[in-house]
């Protein structure tokens, strides 16, 4: 009996938390994707602890890296735009013209993306002689060789990345969080596993623990859109306002996604030119800071698109303006503590996570400054992506590519300069600066353009 009171007394607590405005939904939302992606992460987490255990900064580590960075640059470039362009106008269909309006969206989008990125996952692997050389100029033929082989096994991802993206936008859509928090965990599991289970594998295990996470990630999210009753076989319906809009808003998107998913490619490159190691220890220190960035920007950014799409449709200015001056207040007042935490305790933070096996306290040394220098970019980071979400919502995409021309252009310069300095900390203290230039100039835009409407609809 005391059980089912205390159950019921923390129900009532989460509906009065989660429930009727806006900001309690988009609350509700965010903890629910937070605390499940915190339990990937924590996954996650064990995966690093195993990948660092028996590769620590070695060759094979750095190839698999330097593999994955243009496969990444694509899944985040091109798939990742479709779900950024598609969500809003999906969720103002579905207000407008009902269910077999956005079934139809789904189906013709679904159907465009898969073509698109298959002929996109097919010149990533052709186009390999030509760009491989140019992100790892200071890798022997050895270790170019192995990279190129692990680019061949990981290009399927570019497909699977773009289902995954898509069908769980669709979810997120449609106010069903938990299962796309969640399903992400697969990956890891799958990577474990491998290790384990095949150890004569070696770094191929990271790469098909990749392939087949997805596959598994696929089927949980097709089983939770059949149960929302979401045709998920795809039906060619011809192009129609809707899948125009789609076009129209892609555009945009992917060029600044484009330009400002270069910063990690530029990153990637550049650290390629300094001694032997350098792409590892950005890498680690970068995944360590990465947990708590991906963690709040995923829960946020996943809960704000569909009720800032929501209130757009319905043109509720005052609300959509409430709402982004409210946690955008947030965002600085919980980051800040946060950013401080990591600086001062990162020496010990790579000691307990990475300092074991064949990652040395050497390693350490090398790793935890690069840290300090990236988690220097922790408010700014979430304040952007948050701005960007409104910016999803809103139509205004082409502001993006105007910003992350700005990035671009800051990071290549920064890296330069900084790293001549500092070395590979140059190149995450680059990265922080980056990301603050960033936040200014899109608030900036942003709250121009908020500020034009509500004054129109006074």
């Amino acid at each position: 009996m005391k059980i089912e009171l205390r159950s019921q007394k923390i129900f009532d607590l989460w509906s009065k938390l989660t429930r009727g405005s806006i900001n309690k939904k988009i609350f509700g939302a965010a903890l629910t994707v937070g605390i499940l992606t915190a339990l990937v992460k924590f996954i996650s987490v064990g995966k690093e602890l195993v990948v660092a255990w028996k590769f620590g900064t070695g060759d094979q580590l750095d190839a698999f890296l330097i593999a994955l960075v243009v496969p990444s640059f694509v899944i985040n470039v091109v798939a990742g735009s479709f779900q950024s362009s598609l969500i809003p106008v999906y969720i103002k269909a579905r207000e407008q013209e009902g269910r077999i309006t956005t079934q139809k969206l789904l189906s013709n989008i679904f159907i465009v993306a898969t073509i698109f990125l298959i002929a996109i996952a097919i010149a990533t692997v052709l186009m390999t002689p030509l760009y491989l050389p140019l992100l790892a100029s200071g890798f022997s033929t050895e270790k170019l060789v192995l990279t190129e082989r692990l680019i061949w096994v990981i290009s399927p991802l570019i497909l699977l990345s773009g289902i995954v993206s898509i069908w769980g936008g669709v979810l997120n859509a449609g106010e069903r969080f938990a299962l796309a928090a969640f399903s992400p965990a697969t990956t890891p599991i799958a990577t474990i596993i491998l290790l384990f289970v095949f150890p004569d594998w070696g770094i191929f295990a990271l790469a098909i623990g990749l392939l087949l996470g997805s596959l598994v990630e696929i089927a949980i999210l097709g089983i939770g859109l059949r149960r929302q009753k979401v045709e998920i076989i795809p039906r060619w319906t011809g192009f129609d306002g809707n899948l125009t809009e789609v076009s129209r808003q892609y555009l945009p998107v992917v060029t600044g996604a484009f330009l400002m998913c270069s910063a990690n490619l530029v990153d990637q490159s550049m650290a390629a030119m300094l001694p032997a190691g350098s792409v590892s220890a950005l890498g680690y220190a970068n995944r360590v800071i990465a947990l708590p960035l991906t963690l709040i920007t995923l829960a946020l950014g996943t809960a704000v698109i569909p009720y800032f799409s929501k209130t757009i449709a319905q043109k509720n200015w005052t609300q959509v303006e409430r709402t982004f001056r409210l946690y955008l207040k947030l965002i600085f007042v919980s980051t800040i503590p946060l950013t401080i935490a990591f600086i001062i305790a990162s020496k010990l933070i790579v000691q307990l996570l990475f300092e074991r096996g064949s990652f040395t306290a050497e390693d350490t040394n090398i790793v935890y400054p690069i840290q300090i220098c990236y988690a220097l970019q922790i408010p700014f980071y979430i304040a952007a992506i948050f701005v960007v979400r409104l910016i999803n919502s809103l139509g205004i995409n082409y502001f993006l590519a105007w910003g992350s021309a700005i990035n671009l252009i800051f990071n290549i310069v920064g890296n330069y300069v900084l790293m001549a300095w500092l070395g590979v900390k140059g190149i995450a203290l680059s990265t922080s600066l980056v990301y603050l230039i960033s936040f200014i100039f899109l608030y900036v835009v942003t709250n121009k353009h908020l500020n034009k409407i509500c004054l129109q609809n006074e």
